[in-house]
């Protein structure tokens, strides 16, 4: 049990940050919740803890949430970055303002969050951020090529931050999911999985609640694939 630890998620109001904030409540962590639809705060409420209805695309809205989180419990020891969806397009179709779209989503939604939550995580001496990403991180497809690109660049910087921040025992690790039961089924994509089946959100959210567990300890700048053997390079 987690009890008295609190753990936070943003874009949480559905899919797979609605089951990581499930599972970790689950395994007695307390939530904050942060999500644009408000289905996020609703979740919160239902789970025993806080939520704000914003987005993870705003400072202002990042820091309400956390110093809501801060001032209800007086400390954060997870913090879990999931993300909406990009801009998708051929590749050299995509506009500037759609790459910013992208970087928007796919990584500053993390660095925003990142910055906030360290300073509290550094005077407690202890912290693990998970950062869902995409088993299309390293084998990268046309069909997701903002969020590939930029979630190249989010293994870099959680690479960077786990040099820079294990002395303060704060662990930064990425779950990249394959196909999830989260997005549109179709034959053509199960079958290219070896296990022959989309993954669940509540498999993504177990693998987010070891990585936050003390069983985890070790483990800081990987990513870890959940993906049914979808993507195999090393």
């Amino acid at each position: 049990m987690a009890q008295d630890r609190v753990a936070l998620v943003t874009a949480g109001g559905s899919g797979m940050g609605a089951a990581a904030a499930r599972r970790l409540a689950a395994d007695g962590y307390r939530v904050a919740v942060l999500s644009s639809s408000g289905k996020g705060e609703a979740l919160a409420k239902e789970l025993g803890g806080v939520g704000f209805t914003g987005s993870n695309q705003s400072n202002e809205d990042l820091k309400s949430l956390v110093d809501l989180a801060f001032s209800t419990w007086g400390r954060i020891d997870v913090l879990v970055n999931s993300a909406g969806h990009g801009p998708r397009a051929p590749i050299v179709e995509i506009s500037d303002d759609d790459w910013h779209k992208g970087l928007d989503t796919y990584l500053m939604n993390v660095i925003r969050a990142v910055r906030l939550v360290t300073p509290i995580m550094q005077g407690q001496g202890s912290g693990s951020i998970i950062n869902i990403s995409t088993a299309w991180a390293f084998e990268p497809s046309e069909m997701f090529p903002t969020s590939a690109v930029f979630r190249a660049g989010l293994a870099a910087y959680t690479k960077i931050y786990a040099d820079s921040y294990a002395k303060d025992n704060i662990r930064m690790n990425n779950v990249l999911p394959g196909w999830v039961d989260s997005l549109p089924a179709t034959e053509a994509r199960r079958d290219s999985v070896p296990m022959k089946r989309y993954g669940t959100s509540e498999e993504i959210a177990a693998t987010v609640a070891f990585l936050a567990s003390e069983g985890a300890g070790y483990i800081t700048g990987q990513n870890i694939r959940v993906d049914g053997g979808l993507t195999r390079s090393v």
